[in-house]
């Protein structure tokens, strides 16, 4: 079964820098016919383009605040700019690689229940039959978080939504009932109270670690998204991504960081 082997790899653009290694391990991982989804973020990059823009930004709980004109700079930079280029790197390294966002194929549908997040999703449901097609025909997809509207009132509103990274890559694994999830991050891991990484949580704990305030930030996104997946998929871990091959270890079974369980 393809979904047995299935790996999804959240990257984030705080990890991607002049000296990275992940797009390397992910073309190495390819030719060792690892079957690999790649969901990526770069709201740093949003936030810069934004900045230039004159467009202020906000955040509630780690989702971004996204209003129309938002959206458009989050669909130019998301799904245009860094998704080209970690296609355009991963076929220069010798991979074979497909750039898409949520809304190809319909493959991502959303909707927001709280109004206080603009155009940003909240829940999403995952169509996996083009990833299948892309991944039986020996490509890696590479998404972009942007997703299709399911929650427009007649002719009003926008066909589009932002959605966080980490919870588009959770449903995607769910979807895939992949072998593992791994997030990619600047941190260790899960810090506990005494700032200390966590090396093994179930859902429970995490559900504890938000509600009590331990997790904060885009943290919080992160334990969010891996209690969604642990539904579906046996094994979640947030490792450090900016450690040198940190993603080929991991598949290694040498990485270090968080595991989560459900």
């Amino acid at each position: 079964m393809l979904g047995s082997k299935i790996i999804v790899v959240k990257i984030g653009g705080s990890t991607l820098g002049q000296h990275d290694t992940t797009l390397e391990d992910l073309v190495a991982l390819q030719k060792k016919k690892v079957p690999v989804v790649v969901v990526h973020g770069g709201g740093n990059a949003v936030t810069d383009w934004l900045g230039k823009l004159h467009i202020s930004t906000s955040f509630v709980h780690g989702l971004r605040v996204t209003d129309e004109d938002t959206l458009k700079v989050v669909t130019a930079v998301l799904a245009g700019l860094i998704n080209k280029e970690l296609v355009s790197e991963i076929c220069r390294l010798g991979g074979r690689a497909v750039g898409i966002c949520g809304v190809d194929g319909a493959m991502v549908m959303g909707k927001n229940n709280n109004r206080e997040l603009g155009l940003t999703a909240e829940e999403v449901t995952v169509n996996d039959r083009l990833l299948r097609v892309l991944l039986n025909s020996g490509y890696m997809p590479v998404i972009a978080p942007v997703c299709m509207n399911t929650d427009l009132k007649g002719n009003e509103g926008t066909n589009l939504l932002n959605v966080n990274g980490d919870t588009i890559a959770a449903q995607i694994a769910a979807a895939l009932k992949a072998r593992k999830l791994i997030f990619l991050t600047d941190v260790p891991g899960i810090y506990d109270e005494s700032k200390q990484v966590v090396a093994h949580i179930d859902t429970s704990k995490a559900r504890n670690m938000i509600e009590s305030g331990t997790a904060s930030g885009g943290m919080i996104a992160k334990l969010e998204a891996s209690m969604i997946a642990a539904q579906k998929v046996s094994l979640t871990r947030i490792i450090d991504g900016r450690v040198s091959h940190a993603l080929f270890d991991e598949i290694e079974g040498k990485g270090k960081g968080t595991t989560i369980v459900n």
